[in-house]
């Protein structure tokens, strides 16, 4: 079988995925109801809401499906999440990208499918609204919106969550989106023995703006300072907005030494011109050291 190709935003897609703390999560009737209309709708045995993880796929919602998750080196869905619209297999015997997966030729034995990448507020394919027969056919063209209209629905669901965990003036992950992709960083990290650090800023005279020029210019102070630290670190990197004036990045395989050259750029991004006065700040820096830090929190509290 054809593995599938890593999408380009991968880094990114992956984080904004964990933000969402999701996975693995307990069943739950939002996406159950979508999955019970698809397979109605479309009569067939198995419909999924699949979400595409490092390794693996993970369902969310599988009527007719007794597993929860495969590898994602067989996955229909990691295939689907790379293009735009739905995904049809009208066959998988008869298509080279599929015909000896194990999918395909043991248990769930499939033949056809059709998915709908199922998209988070930011744009990133995080898996698919997807159904599944263990016969061939084919697909008309108002299967094919009706599909896409149930995806659109999980979309919703999904930007209910990210409410939750996304920073709705800098559009950085919150206190509780940093927590949870940070935690996954760090355990990534400790499994192949790679350093991390965490640098934690804070603006300086952030209270004198919004006491003299008002919250508005201080709003628009904080989203300068969230859209520059984005475009100086790695897309790998989780930037986050703590609260107030307090950010945070965390940087996987970097330790003191990498962290000069993006604070340079960062420097000179702020330092101001002719529309925009410079924005001043303090930072401080911890590197993840697994005998001191157990958690998260160790590190951010050094």
């Amino acid at each position: 079988m054809l593995e599938p190709a890593t999408p380009l935003d991968e880094a990114n897609r992956l984080a904004t995925l964990r933000g969402l703390q999701i996975l693995d999560t307990p069943p739950e009737e939002r996406f159950d109801r979508l999955t019970r209309v698809a397979r109605r709708l479309f009569n067939t045995p198995i419909a999924l809401m699949s979400l595409v993880d490092e390794d693996r796929q993970w369902f969310k919602s599988r009527p007719g499906l007794d597993f929860p998750q495969t590898p994602r080196e067989h996955s229909f869905c990691a295939h689907a999440i790379l293009g735009e619209g739905v995904f049809v297999v009208p066959d998988a015997m008869l298509d080279d990208r599929f015909r000896d997966s194990p999918l395909v030729t043991s248990f769930p034995e499939i033949r056809f499918y059709a998915g709908c990448p199922v998209r988070a507020p930011d744009g990133s394919a995080l898996g698919t609204l997807c159904v599944i027969d263990h016969e061939p056919r084919d697909v008309q063209e108002g299967d094919v919106d009706a599909l896409r209209d149930l995806a659109g629905m999980a979309e919703q669901e999904l930007r209910s969550i990210a409410l939750a965990t996304i920073d709705d003036l800098t559009g950085l992950a919150n206190r509780r989106g940093f927590d949870s992709i940070a935690a996954h960083t760090i355990a990534m990290c400790r499994r192949v023995d790679r350093p991390a650090t965490l640098l934690l800023f804070d603006l300086d005279g952030f209270k004198k703006v919004n006491d003299t020029l008002g919250h508005e210019a201080g709003d628009a102070v904080l989203r300068r300072f969230g859209k520059e630290l984005l475009a100086t670190f790695r897309d790998s990197d989780v930037v986050a907005r703590r609260g107030g004036d307090e950010f945070c990045v965390l940087l996987s395989g970097a330790t003191a030494v990498d962290i000069p050259r993006p604070m340079s750029l960062l420097l000179d991004r702020l330092a101001g011109d002719d529309e925009n006065p410079p924005v001043l700040f303090s930072v401080g820096a911890a590197t993840y050291d697994p005998v001191r830090h157990e958690t998260v929190a160790h590190l951010v509290q050094e």
